[in-house]
């Protein structure tokens, strides 16, 4: 374990942050409260396993329509990071060790919800000397194991300049679509993503294709923090020169007023624009809607990436 700074509470400084106003949602952007009875199915599997779930930490508003189907995104490694960026409503403080436990239950609840895609994410664990990549090599070893035919998607830390050899560990443990979010412009990073360094993160990606390039890479921002669309479309050049295969845009919605304001609401039509940009910049794959998220019908979009690809080959 490495000796870091971080305070035991959890949000310990969101308290000294100014309190930003909340605008009202565009009717675009509001969706319906979670009742159907797979939500409910989901819901009880997650805690009968003793699972966090990004979904709920991060109040993500598609929730209700991804646990229907039973597709939770996991959260491995505790609820509590240890970073604190601005945009992030998941607690930020010193994280409890790792369950050792906790792959072999993530696998188990992929099986018994019959999943024929899985994402799993992370806090970031800095922490620890390999940033948790051991972990979610096991984690994927695990699903492997107990379900075969399933596919699985990781969205990971940056895995920290500091930490030689993690990112080896995860892809030799081969995903099959390795996702690290950008989130946002490089210009936002001191204030959006303070512990986080853009042009590291661009280089984690680019590393990931050096290693195996058969692999599928995926990356997202999210839009409404204060960028100008000519930094989108340079983000976009950065991820295709880090040869990013799958690019997701969303609508950022601040979780609370301790949190980065919305600087606007970005429209359908904006979004759309920025779609077919980034297909004419050369990704195999992109969703750009108010309400994409990293894992927001990732399934589906996974067999149309795959699909994409062998079109490209000549081979669909």
């Amino acid at each position: 374990m490495r000796d870091l700074k971080i305070p035991d509470q959890r949000h310990p400084e969101k308290a000294h942050r100014p309190d930003n106003a909340q605008p009202r949602k565009p009717d675009w952007i509001r969706v319906k409260a979670p009742v159907s009875e797979g939500y409910r199915k989901t819901h009880q599997i997650m805690r009968e396993h003793k699972l966090v779930t990004v979904c709920e930490e991060a109040g993500c508003p598609n929730a209700g329509e991804c646990w229907s189907q039973g597709h939770a995104t996991m959260m491995i490694m505790g609820d509590i990071c240890t970073r604190g960026c601005t945009f992030c409503n998941i607690a930020t403080g010193r994280p409890d060790a790792l369950d050792l436990f906790e792959p072999g239950r993530v696998a188990d609840a992929v099986q018994k919800l019959g999943l024929n895609h899985v994402v799993i994410t992370s806090v970031d664990r800095d922490d620890l000397d390999d940033g948790g990549a051991e972990h979610f090599a096991q984690t994927i070893r695990a699903i492997r194991h107990r379900s075969p035919g399933t596919t699985i998607e990781i969205l990971t830390p940056d895995f920290l300049r500091a930490k030689p050899g993690a990112l080896e560990v995860v892809v030799a443990a081969r995903p099959d679509v390795f996702n690290h979010n950008l989130e946002t412009v490089p210009g936002l990073y001191p204030e959006v993503r303070p512990g986080a360094r853009y042009f590291h993160s661009l280089r984690l990606l680019q590393r990931v294709k050096e290693l195996d390039p058969s692999m599928f890479t995926k990356s997202g921002i999210m839009v409404g923090l204060g960028e100008d669309r000519q930094a989108v479309h340079q983000v976009m050049e950065d991820m295709r020169a880090a040869d990013v295969d799958f690019l997701t845009i969303g609508q950022y919605l601040q979780p609370t007023p301790k949190h980065h304001a919305v600087a606007r609401f970005v429209t359908p039509g904006e979004f759309a624009a920025y779609e077919k940009a980034a297909y004419g910049k050369g990704f195999l794959m992109v969703s750009a809607t108010p309400l994409t998220r990293s894992s927001y019908h990732a399934g589906d979009d996974f067999a149309r990436l795959r699909e994409n690809r062998l079109k490209k080959l000549g081979q669909g």
